[in-house]
């Protein structure tokens, strides 16, 4: 199994803003990794807590992934992280793939290396 991680910020605090931030992360994930639903074990979002409108998960399925098991849950509180970030961490059921992490935004601070 491979794991795909990715995040995007600075999210407004609106239900579309948090849908549409995480339908562009979750799109470029799919398509940098040439994945479908059927590749995906699970996916755990997290959220900064200021991010309260609406949950993550709600746009993984406003993109067709019914049968993909989906949580959301709030980030560790930690001094210095970005505000209004989603992430994301998306458990594929193959190890064959080459994974791409995506990160959009300000969370390109995240992962310089990328």
């Amino acid at each position: 199994m491979k794991s795909i991680r990715g995040a995007i910020a600075v999210v407004e605090n609106n239900q579309d803003s948090i849908l549409d931030s995480s339908k562009l992360l979750l799109s470029e994930i799919f398509e940098q990794n040439s994945i479908t639903e059927d590749d995906i074990e699970s996916a755990i979002f997290t959220v900064t807590k200021e991010l309260t409108k609406a949950f993550p998960a709600k746009a993984f399925r406003e993109l067709g992934m019914f049968s993909v098991a989906a949580i959301d849950t709030l980030a560790p509180d930690i001094d210095g992280d970005l505000e209004g970030c989603i992430r994301v961490l998306i458990n594929l059921n193959s190890d064959s793939a080459e994974v791409n992490h995506v990160y959009l935004g300000e969370a390109k601070n995240l992962r310089p290396d990328r």
